[in-house]
């Protein structure tokens, strides 16, 4: 990917993220990663005026659910143009499969690049303890990650969402070039918030990381363009 740092626009209002991203004086060198949040606040228009703006778009609504209303969603999803979007790896294989499917179709459709997708293996806010007591699943944290993994890369999406602590035994299990992108991403002045399993910029790429996603460290920074800059700076080791 052109853009391993990726911003995560967490804002409520399509006129906030757009403000946002106008502060940046080449819009379109950003990959920004449109969620849940804003993306229910705004629907699609959001995804059109960003890519007006010149942006590639991660969209992360993490579906899941039966395989044939993921197929029908990620059809939809396939029609915007979108660089990346996200499924549940614990939606099943037969699920993945019919979100590649219906993304094809959908690309197909409106004639644009079929969109990658990335699977959820565990969220970073996850802990062993929430796994084994809350969701009870047995085992390591790190087991049900590489399971997970393993699973979506017979499933033929492009590559998964995890802790960059997972990704070099995520490589070992599935192959060197599937994509492992990470969120969690926090520089080592930064408060952790709500993420459990996190990393600096520098040392998500020296565990193997293609990309990161990072949110409040950019969007809530004093300088956004400047945090941006510096992150991508610790990214490139310089």
């Amino acid at each position: 990917m052109e853009h391993p740092v990726i911003i995560a626009l967490d804002f409520s209002t399509e006129a906030t993220a757009l403000e946002f991203v106008k502060q940046f004086p080449q819009p379109e060198q950003l990959c920004v990663k449109v969620g849940m949040e804003l993306y229910y606040q705004t629907g699609p228009i959001i995804i059109q005026r960003l890519r007006e703006l010149g942006c590639h778009i991660f969209l992360d609504l993490k579906l899941h659910d039966i395989p044939h209303t993921v197929e029908k969603a990620a059809t939809i999803i396939g029609q915007l143009g979108v660089d990346l979007t996200t499924v549940h790896a614990s939606g099943g294989q037969l699920m993945m499969q019919a979100a590649v499917a219906g993304i094809n179709a959908g690309a197909a459709k409106a004639n644009v690049a079929p969109a990658q997708i990335l699977a959820i293996t565990q969220l970073t806010s996850t802990s062993t303890e929430m796994l084994q007591h809350e969701l009870q699943i047995n085992g390591a944290l790190a087991d049900s990650v590489d399971h997970l993994a393993q699973l979506a890369a017979t499933s033929g999406v492009a590559g998964i969402v995890s802790s960059a602590l997972e990704v070099p035994r995520i490589k070992s299990v599935t192959s060197p070039k599937f994509r492992c992108i990470t969120p969690g991403i926090r520089l080592a002045t930064s408060p952790h918030d709500d993420q459990v399993r996190i990393v600096t910029p520098q040392h998500a790429r020296t565990l193997g990381s293609d990309g990161i996603v990072v949110g409040r460290p950019i969007t809530q920074a004093l300088d956004p363009v400047a945090s941006y800059e510096e992150i991508k700076k610790l990214w490139e080791g310089k």
